[in-house]
């Protein structure tokens, strides 16, 4: 039976439960355990999918199309082990479904309340689907003290009792804050935060404190009394240089073998942590730099592209150099010349985004690539503002635009109302809702044999996750390949373009679904791979 580890969080919010999770799954799967994580997010929304990037930062899509917390992301680099939809819940997805059975007559006219029903349901949720997994590592969203995670911390307070006995562990991550005036570190808001978590009937076995420097003797030993936890329990958590370094510092701190001792574990095998050492020896000593311009719309809140930050980081450990990533908001460009800001970079890459702002710039940018010679990666929307571009400029389409953006008389990038996945065809009304009515998941593309993106992969048939709502019109398909845009990848039918690139073009490539999503540092993704090598090319020539 798995055993279950439940990560909560105090003092303040972005202390990084989610990587801290990975980082223990990394961790115990190192040991030859087999590991699930899971995230819990208390707030109402059903999923992040409506949520703008900086109220939330990226919305994480899975194979199976569920729109999900970021965490996910670490949670896949980390342990390789893809996530869906049952990876993820959140308190609007358990009361939309307990209203639907209330609706249904399903609790036979009793009273619905948030105990037992919407705790019961939170609870199934954790421990359904588990069998053949060592370790279930489950992470609450927000801090203790939230009102809105109360049903949660209730749900996992229960769980401690129903599971047997030893199979459940709970960690309280929280933060050590520096005073520079007093020149020592504060133990005082963790104690104030586990006196919350202990208010609601959670004992923590583990303290996880995060500080910007090495925590005295003293001062977890004052932890260990007023926390009522073991001294070794309480586990400093300091700042690294890379995230990838993480699983090595716990380790070395002691955090697995502790959560080991919580669960009365003993004997249990030495972690193989030679990769983890291999990947942040790579990133610590490159072989050179390569500037990547990132064109975005969402450049105030780096958290909005952490799966394409991750991916870009990926690319550079595979070609052993260090990718800086220059930021530029898109809204620049449609007031200023792109040459000042771009002509030292090595590399273009314009990612996905929604709505009308900054979209100009993104095709000024790509126009800038294409004349340039300079490696361009245009992902999602900035594959179709690539293809905009191109027709406006090498096709003569002067009014080619996108319909997202209003009514237009050359609509090259346009709504998609119906789509075949597999043997089923999906539809979506041009006024319907927003939530969950993308083109999401994983689609199957054919590519074009020959092909730069096909020598990329080294294959002709690809998966690839998707999350957009506009699709690339091939109705300007012919006019667009007989001036040079080839477009190199097609979804199974024919129908949907899912990949483009320029013939006459060191390095030019657009695709529609989201490669970064599935980009590992153990297996970086083959375009991220090959947009570096471009970059680290191009730096020769700069």
């Amino acid at each position: 039976m798995a055993r279950y580890v439940f990560i909560t969080g105090g003092v303040v919010s972005s202390l990084g439960k989610g990587l801290a999770s990975a980082a223990l799954g990394a961790c115990l799967q190192a040991r030859g355990y087999k590991v699930r994580l899971r995230k819990l997010d208390p707030y109402l929304n059903v999923d992040p999918g409506t949520m703008s990037p900086y109220q939330h930062g990226e919305c994480f899509v899975t194979d199976d199309g569920a729109e999900t917390d970021l965490d996910l992301g670490h949670y896949e680099r980390f342990t390789g082990r893809p996530a869906n939809r049952q990876d993820n819940i959140t308190t609007g997805r358990i009361y939309q479904d307990i209203l639907t059975k209330e609706r249904r007559g399903d609790y036979l006219g009793g009273t619905v309340q948030v105990i037992p029903h919407v705790t019961d349901a939170i609870k199934e949720f954790v421990v359904t689907g588990n069998d053949g997994y060592d370790f279930v590592l489950v992470e609450i969203g927000g801090t203790v003290g939230d009102i809105e995670g109360l049903p949660f911390f209730e749900a996992i307070r229960q769980l401690g009792n129903d599971l047997p006995r030893g199979h459940a562990v709970y960690i309280h991550l929280t933060l050590m804050p520096y005073i520079p005036s007093a020149g020592e570190l504060k133990t005082k808001p963790t104690q104030h935060s586990v006196k919350e978590l202990r208010s609601i009937g959670i004992q923590p076995d583990i303290l996880l404190v995060r500080a910007d420097r090495e925590i005295p003797e003293s001062e977890r030993k004052k932890l260990s009394l007023f926390c009522n936890v073991r001294p070794s329990a309480v586990i400093q958590a300091l700042d690294v240089a890379s995230i990838y370094d993480v699983p090595i510092a716990y380790h070395r701190e002691g955090f697995d073998d502790e959560v080991l001792a919580a669960f009365g574990i003993t004997g249990a095998p030495k972690p193989n942590l030679e990769r983890w050492q291999d990947i942040s020896q790579r990133i610590h000593n490159p072989e050179g730099r390569v500037t990547i311009a990132v064109v975005g719309k969402y450049t105030g809140l780096k958290d909005a592209y952490k799966s394409l930050i991750e991916a870009l980081t990926h690319g550079g450990i595979a070609n052993r150099v260090k990718v800086d990533i220059d930021w530029i908001e898109s809204e620049i460009f449609e007031k200023e010349d792109p040459a000042p800001f771009l002509e030292h970079v090595h590399g273009i890459l314009v990612p996905g985004g929604f709505g009308k702002r900054g979209t100009e710039g993104k095709i000024a940018a790509a126009g800038y690539a294409r004349r340039r010679g300079i490696p361009y990666f245009g992902i999602c929307f900035g594959m179709q503002m690539a293809v905009i571009e191109a027709a406006r400029s090498l096709a003569g389409v002067e009014g080619a635009n996108s319909s997202e953006f209003g009514p237009c008389d050359e609509p090259v990038v346009g709504l998609l109302t119906e789509w075949a996945r597999g043997n089923e065809l999906e539809r979506r009304a041009e006024g319907g809702d927003l939530g969950g009515t993308m083109r999401l998941g994983a689609y199957t593309a054919k590519l074009a044999p020959g092909s730069k993106i096909a020598a990329c992969y080294g294959a002709t048939e690809i998966s690839e996750r998707h999350r957009h709502r506009y699709e690339v019109n091939i109705a300007y398909r012919d006019r667009l390949e007989a001036n040079g845009m080839r477009f190199a990848g097609m979804s199974p039918d024919g129908v949907l373009p899912e990949t483009v690139e320029l013939v006459d073009h060191p390095w030019f490539v657009g695709v529609q679904y989201h490669p970064e999503l599935k980009s590992r540092p153990f297996e970086p993704h083959p375009l991220f791979k090959a947009f570096v090598a471009a970059a680290k090319t191009q730096s020769r020539l700069v």
